[in-house]
């Protein structure tokens, strides 16, 4: 196979590279349906002999499972320099140093009205450090090379930091705790590609697509404002819970005329509240979600139409 066509100068467009032949294989949706039953498996045998040896089998799963898909979907649509081997550290160690830096950072902070944009601040200036670092080399640089390795970082980070939750479910003062393990994992896998993955693909397309093609980053105050952006969607997205709670009293009238009087709710109006909370809690998601989402898509387009208007400015020689 040819290697792909350099520009001639530092600094100017690359051409654009042919496909790896591993595209579009359907590898990820096939290694999402072969975990998901050796996941089902794993909670059969574990719940029929109660085998504590296999909680750890069921967190890794569990939480591998749909990041590390995320990592196949982007092999089988990258270009350019990255490899697929690049591709997989870059999940595991964008994962690994993602969570050690949040760590690190986030060790400090205390309960406040602000904590949680705070920590979307800090996670995604984490993971944005090691999208430039691990992305440094690649050509040529653009928004959708961007957004399939910021994904894949953001999915290393998802993976690790299920883990965690999981393993945090399963570890009680009563032993195992073998449903609340399985309903962590099941919430945050079903989540996952909109978490992480899509704050930090958001980041990487305008981070890549800012360098319009060429070898080297270059600074724009559009990322500032990604940045900024994706760190507030993130503490949302985090917040989604007590946003619902704060929404669901507002919302119940009665319920803001006992805490006034009472200083309290009857079983009645928590009862009622509760159940409109958690109905809040997915809209927020869904709302939060779909402002990502459809983020990510405009992104998209506008780089490839300005990919495509610079293609047809370059003379033909």
């Amino acid at each position: 196979m040819d290697e792909p066509q350099t520009a001639a100068v530092t600094g100017l467009a690359y051409s654009a590279p042919a496909p790896h032949p591993h595209h579009h294989h359907g590898w990820w949706w096939k290694t999402l349906l072969t975990g998901l039953a050796l996941w089902i498996l794993t909670i059969v045998v574990t719940a029929v002999t109660g085998n504590t040896n296999l909680i750890p089998t069921l967190i890794l799963l569990g939480s591998f499972l749909v990041p590390f898909c995320v990592v196949l979907f982007a092999i089988e649509r990258v270009t350019g320099s990255i490899s697929s081997l690049q591709l997989v550290l870059a999940f595991f160690i964008g994962g690994i140093f993602g969570v050690l830096g949040a760590s690190l950072l986030e060790v400090n902070l205390h309960q406040s009205w602000g904590l949680y944009l705070l920590v979307g601040l800090i996670e995604e200036f984490v993971k944005a450090v090691l999208l430039i670092i691990i992305g440094w080399r690649v050509v040529p640089k653009t928004a959708t090379q961007g957004a399939l390795l910021g994904a894949t970082v953001g999915a290393g980070f998802a993976a690790f930091e299920s883990a965690g939750y999981a393993f945090n479910a399963a570890i009680t003062s009563r032993g195992i705790d073998l449903i609340a393990l399985l309903q962590t994992e099941v919430l945050r896998a079903i989540l996952a590609p909109v978490g992480h993955v899509l704050w930090t693909a958001v980041l990487g397309a305008v981070l890549f697509g800012a360098a319009r093609g060429r070898t080297r980053f270059r600074f724009s105050i559009w990322i500032v404002v990604t940045y900024l952006g994706v760190s507030v969607l993130h503490g949302l997205w985090d917040s989604a819970g007590d946003l619902a709670a704060v929404i669901a009293l507002i919302a119940n009238g009665r319920a803001l005329e006992e805490l006034t009087t009472a200083g309290g709710l009857t079983a009645e109006t928590a009862n009622a509240v509760t159940a409109l909370a958690g109905i809040l809690y997915f809209v927020v998601l869904v709302v939060v979600a779909a402002g990502g989402l459809l983020t990510l898509w405009l992104i998209l387009r506008h780089y490839r139409r300005a990919e495509h208007a610079r293609l047809r400015e370059q003379p033909i020689v």
